[in-house]
């Protein structure tokens, strides 16, 4: 009889080698009085091996759960970046695009455009139209590892950012926190991957239909209004009233406007044309052979 038996130190050795098998293979109460039955020929009943296993699996520590700490997050301290995934009818034809979303972690007010790509022209449009639509700056603003961002991924937090990067963030004055790499960051920005999903799910269904990115946007604020509306959890104040709290503690924009268009030094070919992005566009023939800078 299990917890008092030769077969203890059996069932111990298959819970303790279950804690390095894939969590979707490992041994349940059922499947360990099976294995008793056809390989020791245990005369146990079922439920007596269930309930030591239940006992041994939190002596092991098989059942081990890991414990969140609800984050609270100061006015204006922090927002979160991320694309998301997204799919529509660009004049007739189907296409997946990208979300832009910036959200302020703490009214949890959030910004959202249309792209079609993630290239790093469209990741600093996306900061700067946010900002504009705050009307100002959060201290800090969390990242994954995205590549408009992060050159190399170093140890921990660490990272090479991209030169450009750096000269947007210098400019607007926030500084960046990226997240850990893999499952131990995969929580640390649910905010905002909580808010593509949820958009996606109950604004982008149905697939809409669209003739232009511009007329797909003007859709995306439409729904803006409606959004801000609702209570995030058991929150007492609306998404908008908090963000009016939080909108007087953000830094102020900066005077200039940040250029977030890409800088490139293309060569004219004989044919008078300059190459951008695998598209060739016509220039004097006055250039061929020169190269010209292209924004």
């Amino acid at each position: 009889m299990p917890g008092d038996g030769p077969l203890d130190a059996v069932i111990d050795k298959w819970l303790t080698d279950d804690l390095t098998a894939p969590r979707k293979q490992r041994h349940t109460g059922r499947r360990v009085w099976e294995r008793l039955v056809d390989e020791h020929q245990a005369t146990a009943s079922e439920r007596a091996v269930r309930k030591y296993v239940k006992v041994a699996k939190e002596r092991i520590g098989c059942n081990e759960i890991e414990v969140m700490v609800p984050q609270q997050h100061r006015l204006g301290f922090e927002a979160e970046v991320d694309f998301g995934a997204i799919s529509f009818y660009l004049a007739g034809v189907f296409v997946e695009g990208e979300l832009f979303v910036m959200r302020l972690s703490a009214s949890g007010k959030a910004f959202r455009r249309a792209y079609l790509h993630e290239a790093q022209e469209v990741f600093f449009d996306g900061h700067v139209r946010a900002f504009d639509t705050f009307g100002g700056v959060p201290l800090r603003i969390r990242y994954d590892n995205l590549t408009p961002a992060v050159v190399k991924v170093l140890k921990g937090r660490d990272r090479v950012e991209n030169d450009r990067f750096t000269a947007m963030r210098s400019h607007h004055g926030f500084d960046s926190f990226f997240c850990m790499p893999g499952v131990e960051g995969a929580h640390e920005k649910g905010g905002v991957e909580g808010a593509i999903g949820r958009f996606r799910r109950r604004r982008f269904v149905p697939v809409p239909h669209v003739e232009t990115m511009e007329e797909l946007n003007e859709l995306i604020d439409a729904i803006v209004e409606s959004d801000d509306a609702r209570h995030i959890g058991q929150r007492f104040i609306t998404v908008k009233e908090h963000f009016q709290l939080e909108a007087e503690t953000l830094q102020p924009l900066p005077v200039e406007v940040f250029d977030c268009r890409l800088l490139l030094s293309c060569r004219v070919d004989t044919k008078a044309r300059v190459c951008v992005r695998q598209c060739f566009y016509s220039v004097p023939v006055r250039y061929a052979g020169r190269k010209l800078d292209v924004r």
